[in-house]
C-alpha cells in the first residue's frame, strides 16, 4: 500500500511540518509518486474520522458519507468538488486532478465509529464527493475494507461511481448485497467519445461504462444510471439523449435520474475557461443561463424534464421497486443531489 522509497517533495518543498499546512492539518504521512500514475502524488494521510454527516440543509435522501480519497483523477471539467481542494492549499484546476489525498486508514477508524452505540445504522452514501473508484483505488484498495466493514455492522450503502474498477468488487458487492440494503448506480451522461475525452479525461470510455452496467446486472443486482449533469447545448439535445438512454437500457439498467448542470463557487470559472477554449460559440449561452446563480433556471430545468421524460418511457427505465434501487426521493427531487454527486 505504501512506498516508503518513493516520498517526494511537493512543489520544491520538501513534505515536513512546516510545507503544505492543508495536508498536516488531515494528518499527512507522506506524499509519493509512483511510474504508473504519471504525473500525479498522492498524498497518504491518517484521517481522525471516517463517517461525514450531511448538514440537514441539504436536503439530501442520506445522512453520512465516507470518502476516502480527496481530489480525483478522473478530471471532468464539472467536478462540484474541486473547490474542497482549496482548504488544503492546492489549487480548483491541475491539482484536483493530480494531488490526490489517500486516508489510507479509512476503513479502521469506520469501523471504530460504527461501534459507537450511539450508531443507528443509517445508510450511508459512497462516492458522494469524488469517485471511490478513480485510478488510485486500484493501487490502495480502501473500497473494500469499507464495504465489508459497512456489510458486517449491519449499515446500509449506496455506491456511486464513473469506475470499471468496481468490477473487481462485484462479488463482494452482492455478498454485502445479501446483509444490508445496498444500492450501485453508475453515472453517465456523455455518449460522444470526442466530447467525452475532452469534459471527461480521465474516466472510462462510455463503453466502457455501458459494459459496467451489464457486469453489475449479471452479477444480481440492480443498477441505477445518473444521466447527469447533462450539458446545455452540448449533450441536451432528444437525439443525444435518445441514444444514450437507449444504449443504457439496452445494457440493463434499471432506471435513471437525469439533470443538468450546475456551477458553483470556483468550478464555474475552471468550467467556463475550458468552455472558452473547446466550444467558444457556446460562452454566451452559458453565462445567460447561468446569470442568476448556480443552477440553471426552472424553464431550463422544466424542458429537460418534458425532453427526458418520454424517452425514459420509452426504454422502460423507471423507478425499479426492487430495495436495491435509489431512494424514492432521488427520482422526485433530484437537484439537491448536484452538490454530492459532482
Amino acid at each position: 500500500m505504501r512506498w516508503a522509497g518513493q516520498a517526494v517533495a511537493v512543489n520544491g518543498s520538501p513534505v515536513d511540518d512546516g510545507a503544505l499546512p492543508g495536508l498536516q492539518r488531515l494528518g499527512l504521512v507522506k506524499s509519493v509518486r509512483v511510474p504508473q500514475f504519471e504525473g500525479m502524488t498522492f498524498h497518504e494521510v491518517l484521517c481522525k474520522s471516517a463517517l461525514n454527516k450531511v448538514p440537514n440543509a441539504s436536503a439530501l435522501p442520506f445522512r453520512y458519507t465516507v470518502n476516502g480519497y480527496r481530489g480525483c483523477s478522473h478530471a471532468c471539467r464539472y467536478c462540484f468538488a474541486r473547490p474542497t481542494h482549496e482548504y488544503l492549499d492546492f489549487d480548483i484546476g491541475t491539482d484536483f486532478d493530480t494531488q490526490i489525498v489517500v486516508k489510507t486508514n479509512v476503513a479502521d477508524v469506520l469501523e471504530k465509529e460504527l461501534k459507537r452505540p450511539s450508531w443507528q445504522r443509517e445508510t450511508v452514501a459512497l462516492g458522494t464527493n469524488t469517485d471511490p473508484y478513480q485510478r488510485a483505488e486500484g493501487r490502495y484498495a480502501l473500497m473494500p475494507g469499507i464495504i465489508t466493514t459497512l456489510a458486517a455492522s449491519g449499515t446500509p450503502m449506496s455506491i456511486l461511481t464513473k469506475g470499471t474498477l468496481l468490477r473487481r468488487d462485484l462479488p463482494l458487492i452482492s455478498e454485502a448485497a445479501q446483509q444490508v440494503p445496498l444500492s450501485v448506480a453508475i453515472s453517465l451522461a456523455v455518449a460522444d467519445p470526442e466530447l467525452h475525452r475532452d469534459v471527461e479525461p480521465g474516466t472510462p470510455t462510455p463503453q466502457a461504462r455501458l459494459a459496467l452496467i451489464a457486469a453489475i446486472r449479471d452479477a444480481g443486482l440492480g443498477c441505477h444510471v445518473m444521466v447527469a449533469p447533462v450539458l446545455p447545448h452540448l449533450t441536451d439535445s432528444a437525439e443525444h439523449l435518445d441514444e444514450l438512454l437507449g444504449q443504457i437500457a439496452a445494457a440493463g439498467a434499471t432506471s435513471v435520474t437525469v439533470f443538468g448542470l450546475h456551477l458553483r463557487g470556483a468550478t464555474r470559472g475552471w468550467f467556463m475557461a475550458w468552455l472558452a477554449r473547446a466550444h467558444p460559440e457556446l460562452t454566451g449561452r452559458y453565462r445567460d443561463l447561468y446569470r442568476r446563480g448556480a443552477y440553471l433556471p426552472q424553464s431550463y430545468r422544466d424542458m429537460l424534464r418534458e425532453r427526458a421524460r418520454p424517452l425514459i418511457a420509452k426504454y422502460r427505465l423507471g423507478s425499479d421497486p426492487r430495495p436495491s434501487a435509489p431512494p424514492a426521493e432521488v427520482a422526485a427531487n433530484p437537484e439537491p443531489l448536484q452538490e454530492a454527486l459532482f
